[in-house]
């Protein structure tokens, strides 16, 4: 009785070849988890790095009427607020009618984004806030823009039969 009860144990094999089968899908699934995850890590740091060193193109720019000249009076500014809801100020700081009587400065200090205002009188840009400056050309002068070396981003400006045009984002 030992010698059969033996040969039915040995035609199993010890409990059948489902083991080794078993181990080998968690092996081969294991092992196909980890390489799609490492597919999908590498891809993804691919796409940041090719994001950063090949950026999007520059939004669409155009010339954007802004005023008439007769209208605008030497010492004056006014708010100019682009497509993309960006506030411009346009100063007049000279009597002539050509671009370089008039400037563009984007309105919104580099410090903390308060509202800039052209200051006729001191022949300066202001920000409230933290009494901050800037001179006729948007280089800063006092308070924290100074201390921080930021200045007011410039706008291209043009002039054309009386015309005052900026160029500016469209998107």
């Amino acid at each position: 009785m030992t010698a059969k009860h033996d040969d039915q144990s040995a035609g199993t094999g010890g409990g059948g070849e489902s083991p080794p089968e078993r181990r080998t899908f968690l092996v081969r699934a294991s092992s196909a988890a980890m390489g799609l995850g490492l597919v999908a890590a590498y891809g993804t740091f691919g796409g940041l790095a090719a994001r950063f060193l090949y950026p999007a193109a520059d939004a669409p720019r155009a010339w954007l009427f802004v005023a008439d000249l007769a209208s605008f009076t030497p010492g004056t500014s006014r708010v100019y607020v682009t497509p993309t809801g960006a506030p411009v100020v346009v100063a007049r700081r000279g009597e002539g009618m050509a671009e370089t009587d008039f400037i563009a400065l984007s309105s919104t200090c580099p410090h903390l984004g308060c509202r800039v205002h052209w200051e006729a009188v001191h022949h300066r840009f202001f920000c409230p806030c933290h009494n901050g400056a800037f001179d006729s050309e948007g280089q800063s002068i006092a308070g924290p823009p100074k201390e921080a070396g930021q200045s007011l981003p410039r706008y291209p400006l043009r002039v054309e039969a009386g015309i005052l045009y900026i160029e500016a984002p469209l998107a």
